[in-house]
């Protein structure tokens, strides 16, 4: 059973800076909520390499595990998720809209652990994940406006 959440928000900058500033995984914790990345495997900017970020507060929380997929710059990034408690894929994608102005479209689709169960949890969890991604994300907006490029 995987479920899938897809949220887009407006970045007052261009693209590259948009790009610049997601694809920079040790500054993740910047916008991403309770966040830190760390490459375990390859250069971070080419299929195949890996990362764990760890999500949680004061040392609560979980690993994820992660590969990149599809590398695609300065439009997209796809990771698969390997962890034991997430699992499934994810990516974004940067979209310009001006010379200016951008889009981030943030896309997951997870396969529910603990099956019945993870099904059933899910209406309960959805809302707190969307909620912390969508400000997540209005973070990043924010730091990508104030990045120069």
């Amino acid at each position: 059973m995987s479920e899938e959440v897809t949220l887009t928000v407006a970045v007052p900058a261009a693209a590259e800076v948009a790009w610049a500033v997601a694809s920079d995984w040790s500054n993740q914790g910047e916008w991403m909520l309770g966040t830190e990345v760390h490459r375990t495997g390859g250069d971070g900017r080419s299929a195949g390499s890996t990362m764990v970020a760890f999500t949680g507060v004061a040392g609560l929380g979980f690993f994820d595990s992660m590969e990149i997929t599809g590398w695609d710059p300065p439009r997209s990034c796809e990771v698969r998720h390997t962890g034991k408690l997430l699992r499934g894929q994810g990516g974004f994608r940067i979209e310009p809209t001006t010379d200016k102005l951008s889009k981030i479209i943030w896309w997951e689709r997870l396969e529910l652990p603990y099956g019945p169960l993870g099904k059933a949890g899910w209406p309960l969890l959805r809302p707190a994940f969307t909620w912390g991604l969508q400000r997540s994300l209005d973070r990043f907006a924010r730091l990508c406006r104030d990045r120069r490029p």
